[in-house]
């Protein structure tokens, strides 16, 4: 499909893939783009700021594909996030709009319906709270899953547009092709999954049981999906599962993000793929980036298992001189960061993004992340600040001797001097703010933690320390 570079809106694009469609596997229902239209400018706002808690759900697609229609800036956040941290987020940034199923009531704001003969959703309006809104900024996604932080990444049409069209420059995606979105609309992956394969016509299932229960496998059969996207943990449980042990002929190829996937399972995979004819693309980005910096051509990966490969199209990867840091540009590069409503005021023209990533290149041009800078970490392919755990559990739980980190992408540890650390309790409290699993979080115990020479907790130690034992 020749895709326009022009200044169409991304939803243009979509609207143009005439093939473009969407299954609901909850009760087995399929829509055309035209049959979940809904008359949204019906609702008489200027360009105002909007918050989608959304899941996989055909309602939260419903409602982001119309909203992303209009001139409207949309802030996409997770269902999940526990309600005070929601009624937080709304006070300081006062949308006009929000879209939420897990609430029937919101304070302050009055519930209306807008339906067709397929469909209906329910958006809670106050057209009292008013934005200062960049002309730039069109979406906004948050830098730390589902812990509430009010930190979003600033991205506008252009961004969105522009990577999608290049992560289909490099995917095979074909307008025959049946996708499941199996990721969550506010992750950055899942969302970029949505956006390349409707621009180019593909059914895009959504609806679906989690990505490890049996039901998802026989909607696998049943739809024939061509592709899987996937975060390390996903494919950790596929091997455990059995997934490299059955055929899946439907499957023309799988992706990989969100994080570094071990090299053994990484080459299991990468066999698998070329005995069964499937295409494994693994790939490297940041929500600042839209999503996608690079990826690793299928052909090369044996030979590169380690590396993020090359950068996408029309982006550019370069390494600081100074601090081996990994840098991109490109025209997915975002406009800045917002923590309060006064940033949605405020566009930053970036050139040039500091990933935080140490890395090094090869001699044929292909890129390898060697640590990290920032004190971020990924668990279950989300990402998580680890000093706003570190600070709720000190706060919430009166714990002083404590230090927080992250753990090769797969789990955080809690390193602290507490003999009668409640462990259970400890996990279910961080379950309920911020929905991460008790078997993403470890304990070691530490006489005294190792400080650095300013007095600092010194998280290379404990880290170390640790992987020793």
């Amino acid at each position: 499909m020749n895709l326009a570079r022009d200044n169409s809106t991304l939803y243009n694009l979509i609207a143009a893939s005439e093939n473009v469609n969407f299954i609901d596997a909850s009760n087995d229902t399929r829509y055309t783009l035209e049959q979940i239209d809904l008359p949204i400018n019906n609702i008489e706002l200027a360009r105002s700021l909007i918050f989608l808690y959304t899941d996989n759900s055909l309602n939260s697609l419903v409602t982001y594909l119309n909203l992303l229609k209009t001139k409207h800036v949309l802030v996409l956040l997770s269902n999940t996030i526990e309600t005070k941290l929601k009624e937080n987020l709304e006070n300081d940034y006062e949308p006009s709009i929000i879209f939420d199923d897990e609430r029937s009531y919101i304070d302050k704001y009055e519930a209306r319906e807008l339906s067709n003969e397929n469909i209906e959703i329910k958006l809670h309006i106050n057209k009292e709270f008013k934005s200062v809104l960049d002309d730039n900024l069109r979406l906004m996604l948050s830098t730390s899953g589902t812990t509430g932080s009010p930190k979003f990444v600033k991205l506008s049409e252009e961004n969105i547009k522009q990577n999608a069209i290049s992560i289909s420059d490099y995917l095979p995606i074909e307008s025959t092709d049946v996708t499941p979105l199996n990721l969550p609309l506010h992750y950055s992956y899942g969302l970029s999954v949505l956006h390349s394969n409707a621009i180019n016509g593909a059914t895009i299932v959504c609806g679906l049981p989690d990505i490890l229960s049996k039901d998802f496998w026989k909607h696998l059969n049943e739809y024939e999906f061509t592709s899987i996207a996937g975060v390390p943990f996903i494919y950790e449980m596929f091997q455990r599962i059995g997934f490299l042990k059955k055929p899946h002929p439907s499957l023309k190829y799988i992706t990989q993000a969100g994080g570094n996937l071990s090299q053994n399972i990484k080459s299991e995979f990468n066999n698998y793929c070329i005995e069964n004819g499937i295409e494994f693309f693994v790939m490297y980005g940041q929500t600042e980036a839209t999503a996608r910096i690079s990826f690793v051509p299928p052909s090369m990966l044996e030979d590169k298992i380690t590396s993020i490969g090359k950068p996408i199209k029309n982006g550019n990867i370069t390494i600081d001189i100074d601090t081996d840091e990994l840098l991109y540009s490109g025209p997915n590069v975002f406009g800045g960061y917002a923590k309060q409503k006064e940033d949605l005021a405020t566009w930053e023209n970036i050139e040039m993004l500091r990933t935080g990533d140490l890395a090094k290149q090869d001699e044929d041009g292909y890129f390898y992340i060697s640590g990290r800078l920032k004190r971020i970490a990924k668990v279950f392919g989300n990402r998580v600040n680890l000093d706003e755990i570190e600070a709720f559990v000190k706060s919430n739980l009166n714990l002083s001797l404590l230090a927080c980190t992250g753990i090769n992408d797969k789990f955080i540890l809690i390193a602290h001097s507490h003999k009668n650390l409640e462990e259970a309790e400890l996990k279910k409290a961080m379950f309920g703010t911020f929905k991460i699993q008790g078997s993403a979080i470890k304990f070691h115990y530490f006489d005294t933690l190792p400080k650095t020479k300013n007095e600092k907790i010194d998280y290379k130690t404990i880290t170390s320390i640790y992987l020793e034992k």
